[in-house]
């Protein structure tokens, strides 16, 4: 994995956009930085007594184009960059997917792993009374994301109403069903990825039936693995990985088998229907089509030349660097970039936001409709600029979405 700076490579990628669409320099100067930022200092009484002291952060990236909107993350190693970069991403990946929103992004630093459920509870309590007044339906909206969950948003839902003293469901997406959550929410980020793979494979006339293998087999990367064939007609799984390990077998492996695995003992590691492989050789396989769903720039200049899929769908944010792009583009490889692979998510979560605020709810049915025409238009508009001006396919999404914020901030007179 590299050691590159997050957010030196989203700024990279909008000077690289901002370039090829001639933006003025006031324009673009604006759009290289979050219009705001908070850092937080939390203390949270532990089980054993002690009071421990968290730090957080909430990165509001852009609002030209609505209230901004993107997950909370919990980490051990979290950091502001990591945040300001998420953040830039989501503003690009709403654009993009056309929905009213801007770009949020939120972290905690702290290893979830190693807490209670009532330390996670005081945590996150502890973090909405700090953020809270920041925070709302026409403000920011967050979401689960990496190591929190509908559990903890619920927590913070009911924190947020207990400070305002009124029901404000749509101030946290990814709640439970119960507490106003989406009908299609959970498979969201994965089944979107999907759509955008049947889409690829239309448009360059490839058959998706072949095989594949996914890195990262967390939330996002399972329910690729596990809608794959549904979605595509067939397909087998070869290779797969988390942060415990990789298995190859050449016959197929099944995805519910491994769920099932992952479900009782953790972790790929130890799946015996296999060879162990790590989480770089999964990269490696001689495949049809990759989902790398863990976690950022893990295909760089050094690896990028022994990617031999046919298609890389980015489930994770951020996996590839900037000069890996260019191997690839050269290599022929069809990048389907993470703004556009894995905007299910927050499309779906935009969903929840409006069920929340008229109080009328869909069917999952109609979830699943909506969510494929978001992806499937997102595709066709990325594809299109993808072919009218040559560029790699990143740089064509960076193009529809810079370019629609960029108008966005002329027409409210930001910039002149």
């Amino acid at each position: 994995m590299s050691n590159q700076n997050p957010f030196k490579i989203a700024q990279r990628q909008l000077d690289e956009a901002a370039e090829k669409l001639g933006l003025d320099n006031a324009t673009h100067e604006l759009l290289r930085w979050p219009q705001r930022e908070f850092h937080v200092t939390l203390p949270v009484k532990m089980d054993d007594g002690t009071t421990k002291i968290f730090h957080g952060f909430r990165v509001q990236y852009n609002s030209a184009l609505g209230p901004t909107k993107g997950g909370l993350r919990w980490c051990p190693e979290e950091t502001i960059d990591t945040v300001r970069a998420l953040a830039a991403w989501m503003t690009w990946k709403c654009a993009l997917i056309d929905v009213p929103l801007g770009g949020s992004k939120g972290g905690v630093i702290c290893n979830p792993l190693e807490m209670s459920e009532g330390e996670k509870e005081r945590l996150a309590r502890a973090y909405i009374r700090a953020i809270g007044p920041y925070l709302g339906v026409h403000k920011d909206v967050p979401a689960p994301d990496v190591f929190t969950t509908p559990q903890i948003m619920a927590w913070m839902m009911d924190e947020y109403e207990a400070v305002m003293h009124e029901s404000h469901p749509g101030v946290i997406t990814g709640k439970p069903l119960l507490l106003g959550g989406s009908e299609g929410r959970m498979d969201a980020t994965g089944r979107g990825g999907i759509y955008t793979v049947r889409e690829a494979c239309k448009a360059l006339g490839f058959d998706p039936t072949g095989k594949f293998a996914v890195q990262g087999f967390g939330n996002v990367g399972s329910f690729a693995a596990l809608l794959h064939a549904d979605i595509l007609g067939g397909g087998k799984m070869v290779g797969v990985s988390d942060i415990t390990g990789g298995v190859y077998n050449q016959a197929g492996i099944d995805p519910k088998e491994m769920a099932e695995h992952v479900r009782k003992t953790g972790g790929v590691k130890g799946f015996l229907k296999g060879t162990p492989k790590t989480n770089e050789e999964i990269l490696e396989l001689d495949i049809d089509i990759l989902y790398p769903a863990a976690i950022e720039n893990v295909i760089t200049k050094e690896n990028a030349a022994k990617i031999k899929a046919k298609i890389v769908c980015e489930m994770a944010n951020g996996p590839t660097t900037p000069e890996a792009d260019i191997i690839l583009h050269e290599k022929g490889v069809h990048v389907i970039p993470d703004i556009l692979a894995n905007a299910g998510g927050v499309t779906v979560s935009y969903f929840e936001q409006v069920q929340n605020t008229y109080n009328y709810y869909w069917s999952l049915g109609d979830v699943q409709k909506q969510l494929d025409d978001k992806m499937t238009t997102a595709y066709g508009k990325v594809y299109e600029m993808h072919k009218e001006k040559r560029v790699h396919m990143r740089m064509a999404a960076y193009m529809v979405a810079v370019a629609r914020v960029a108008e966005a901030v002329k027409l409210r007179g930001w910039v002149s």
